[in-house]
């Protein structure tokens, strides 16, 4: 099934912005969520921050009002993981994009279908929108994102570069 719909964390989109690869998001999903709680959480930044910058500057990014499940508030995640976990809970078209280890567990024992920032990179690159995942990665590292060797195999070999 094709993803169009996506509810985004904070990280993925300060990685994304910070590594120039953004605008991958509205090429590749029809609807882009940012809850309002993540939205402030990109733009805490200040005027200085690259991030914050961009995601105020993005014709495609606009903050929603969330509310909270009580069926992720109990797992005592972040504010931002909260929403975007709720949000996809209460919407399951949604895809929630979000690379934290903790809301992942939330998500897959709530059955919420979730794509990691590095997943974003190789639907771009079957999709054309990318030429190299591995040079991706590279930039989003750079941007401070940490990936563990093997999920870099994991993504480039998904992504047929190994």
């Amino acid at each position: 099934m094709r993803i169009e719909q996506v509810v985004v964390n904070a990280s993925p989109l300060i990685v994304l912005m910070r590594s120039g690869q953004a605008e991958l998001l509205p090429q590749l999903f029809r609807e882009i969520v940012i809850p309002e709680v993540v939205w402030q959480e990109v733009v805490a930044g200040g005027h200085l921050d690259q991030a914050a910058l961009g995601l105020q500057a993005a014709p495609w990014a606009k903050p929603t009002p969330v509310g909270l499940s009580p069926r992720v508030t109990a797992w005592n995640l972040g504010a931002g993981e909260s929403a975007v976990l709720t949000f996809a809970l209460e919407n399951p078209r949604y895809r929630a994009v979000l690379d934290d280890r903790a809301a992942r567990r939330c998500a897959s024992t709530l059955g919420i279908a979730i794509l990691g920032t590095g997943g974003v990179l190789v639907l771009a690159k079957r999709r054309s929108l990318l030429r190299s995942v591995k040079e991706g990665l590279d930039q989003l590292q750079q941007a401070g994102l940490w990936l563990s060797p093997e999920i870099i195999n994991l993504l480039m070999k998904e992504a047929g570069e190994l």
